[in-house]
């Protein structure tokens, strides 16, 4: 009898230790589960947007990001998201934009430092065609995005550009807002523009050698946002724009003659880019009625299609009607 007992006993001792197993078994199941789902929670998100070459996934509000292009620059420090740039091509950045200067150097403009980037570990990439020969391997450290400002349609391409970078940091309301200021200033531009019925000429001048861009150009937003005429509807459309000379200028006989000096934007001796002495170009109708006018060269060269160049732009084609 007292063996049944004792038996018994122990039988109930196990299933009691057993019990307590599962429930300890239960619990750890339970905090794992938790963990697993808070770790989940806490990753980024991502989404799909579209770049310059089609769709691309990128990381929801991205906390560490490298800018190549000053215009995504200037519009993600106009959004108010600048503080999430770690990494930029510091040597290469418009005066306005030098706050930018004490980040971390990315590598140069057309060349990026591929092992420093990777080093930064960046959740994402922007460039622009500067870097476009590098998109591959900076793909292979982080999402990158390559936004291009579109020559044939400009205008549209900056907005969707701005309203990409908005949707990806979350700051569609301040996008929307600042577009449509833009807008605004972009149409009185326009309005006098067209009302002048002044013929412009827009040359960059490169240690003393000219080269003119037309519509469908790399500064075409001056004839096709911004409403000017063209003083010449023949320049062929191409990156490095056509190769002119001060006779060709004269030629043309601009209403308005917009330079950008190139030379003076990358910090070299501009002493012979002095296009508004040229005795040729002081025969020219801009050159009479003092209207040879010198673009901010670092926008206009270094940036542009951002929130904050188009505007900066703006003040410049504006000096055309005082």
């Amino acid at each position: 009898m007292k063996k049944y007992i004792m038996g018994l006993s122990l039988v109930v001792l196990g299933l009691f230790v057993l019990s307590g197993c599962g429930t300890a078994n239960d619990a750890n199941s339970r905090h794992s589960a938790g963990q697993s789902t808070t770790n989940s929670s806490t990753k980024s998100e991502s989404l799909e947007v579209k770049d310059s070459n089609g769709t691309v996934t990128v990381p929801k509000n991205p906390k560490k990001v490298v800018v190549f292009d000053n215009g995504s620059l200037d519009t993600l420090d106009a959004l108010g998201v600048g503080d999430k740039i770690m990494g930029a091509a510091t040597d290469n950045l418009p005066a306005y934009l030098k706050q930018y200067k004490k980040v971390e150097s990315a590598g140069g403009i057309k060349e990026p430092d591929l092992e420093k980037i990777n080093q930064m570990k960046p959740d994402l990439i922007i460039i622009s065609g500067r870097q476009s020969d590098f998109l591959a391997q900076l793909k292979e450290i982080a999402p990158t995005m390559y936004l291009a400002v579109n020559p044939s349609d400009t205008w549209n391409s900056i907005k969707q550009n701005v309203e990409t970078l908005s949707q990806i940091f979350e700051k569609e309301k301040t996008a929307r807002k600042q577009l449509a200021e833009l807008e605004t200033r972009i149409k009185e531009t326009k309005a006098t523009a067209e009302e002048s019925k002044d013929k412009a000429l827009t040359v960059l001048v490169n240690e003393g050698q000219l080269s003119t861009y037309g519509k469908d150009s790399r500064f075409g937003i001056v004839y096709d946002t911004f409403g000017f005429a063209e003083a010449d509807t023949a320049i062929k459309a191409s990156t490095h724009g056509q190769s002119v000379s001060y006779e060709y200028v004269l030629d043309k006989n601009p209403d308005v003659l917009f330079i950008i000096d190139r030379t003076k934007a990358i910090g070299g001796d501009d002493s012979n880019n002095n296009v508004a002495d040229n005795e040729l170009v002081a025969q020219t109708t801009a050159g009479k009625n003092k209207k040879v006018l010198s673009l901010q060269p670092d926008v206009w060269y270094l940036s542009g299609g951002g929130l904050e160049s188009v505007k900066l732009m703006l003040d410049d084609v504006n000096k055309a009607f005082e």
